[in-house]
This record gives structure tokens, C-alpha cells and sequence, in this order.
């Protein structure tokens, strides 16, 4: 499966109700997201399995890779297609070790010597960010946007901004080199989340080829 991080979809069921929660992933689907991450920071085992269970039964349908937030044991439990690693979870090298080299393994990365220490530890892509404050429950610190340039130019793997990125405010990343973006609020709180989806990454696309 070809790693596209353009429009990169970050779930998060805290801001929908339950009977949502599926439609909008599958929404974003169907909007043209090209890789989609299920975070979950609260749910007991059982429940993120039964959930990353009927979400990769959605992304598998549309070709699109579901990467697992932090638990490498629920992304080998569903086979998902990767998962994803902060700076205090898991290192990159022990979730590769795990989830074998056919995986994709993601880590965030806010610093040059983060970023290299993922690459050097087989990251196959890293999140750089947050670029705006985030109304998510994870803990944010605003990365600047010269920060995120020197870390695309420090490794040749891609790199996707992250933080707050919505189709009106993702100009600061004009020239910056990134890979694609990912979205959170910008698609989940969305009241159509298809549209907002298609919205974000042609402007996206947009941006990109506007260098």
C-alpha cells in the first residue's frame, strides 16, 4: 500500500455523538483523505478494539491505510496498516521491531534531533506540529513554522504539519516542503464532513503547487 500523507485525517470520537462517530469517518473517506489515524486516549482495550475493528472495516472498503494511535497491540490485533508514536510512548524502533517492516510506523517529531532520532529508528513518516492551538484534548505545544521547514529539509522521509489546520488558515505552510496536513476539528466538528474534507485538501493541493 503506497504511503500518501496528503490529507491526513486525525479521529476524534470525543466531539461527536456515538451514532457519528462511523458516518464522519466514512465521510472523509468518500472527501478524499488518503490516510486515516484513530486516536483514542480514554477508551478501555476492549473498546478501542471493538471501535478500530469497525473503523478499518470502513477504511479497508476505500483502499485507505488506518494507522493506530500509540497502541501497537491494538494495530496488530485488527491488522491495521500502522501505527503511530509520540515522544512518550513507545520508540520508534521497538514498534518497528513489532509490527514487522511491512508496517507503517509514524512518529511525531517538533524538533530537528526528534525528527532525525525517528528517521535514523525506521519512521516512515513524521507529524510536525502544532502549528495553531488545537481544541483537542492532547496536550499542544506550537511549533513555528521555520521549525517545521528545517525539519522536512533534516530528513527524506515525509512530513505532515499538524495543530489546528483548516482550509483558511493553511497558507502560513505556503513553501514549507510538508509531504500533506492533518486535520482534527477541521473535518470532525464539521457539519458536513465530506465537503470539508474535499475543501481541505484541494486547498492543499493548491498551496503545493502554488510554489
Amino acid at each position: 500500500m503506497k504511503l500518501d500523507t496528503t490529507l491526513y485525517f486525525i479521529t476524534d470520537s470525543t466531539t461527536v455523538p456515538e451514532d457519528r462517530f462511523l458516518p464522519v469517518v466514512e465521510a472523509a473517506c468518500k472527501g478524499g483523505a488518503t490516510i486515516i489515524q484513530l486516536r483514542e486516549k480514554d477508551r478501555s482495550t476492549r473498546e478501542y478494539l471493538q471501535l478500530a475493528e469497525a473503523v478499518h472495516a470502513i477504511t479497508a472498503r476505500y483502499g485507505i491505510p488506518l494507522i493506530i494511535d500509540d497502541r501497537v497491540d491494538v494495530a496488530l490485533a485488527i491488522g491495521a496498516e500502522g501505527v503511530h508514536v509520540g515522544q512518550s510512548d513507545m520508540p520508534v524502533r521497538l514498534a518497528r521491531k513489532l509490527m514487522g517492516e511491512g508496517k507503517i510506523i509514524g512518529a511525531t517529531a517538533k524538533t530537528v534531533p526528534q525528527a532525525l532520532e525517528a528517521y535514523e529508528q525506521g519512521a516512515d513518516y513524521l507529524g510536525c506540529g502544532a502549528i495553531y492551538p488545537t481544541t483537542t484534548h492532547v496536550k499542544t505545544v506550537i511549533t513555528p513554522v521555520e521549525t517545521l521547514k528545517d525539519v522536512v529539509k533534516a530528513v527524506p522521509i515525509p512530513v505532515n504539519a499538524i495543530g489546528g489546520l483548516n482550509k483558511d488558515n493553511i497558507f502560513v505552510l505556503k513553501d514549507s516542503g510538508i509531504a500533506g496536513i492533518c486535520a482534527v476539528s477541521a473535518i470532525m466538528k464539521a457539519a458536513d464532513p465530506e465537503t470539508a474534507t474535499r475543501e481541505l485538501k484541494q486547498a492543499f493541493l493548491e498551496l503545493k503547487n502554488s510554489v
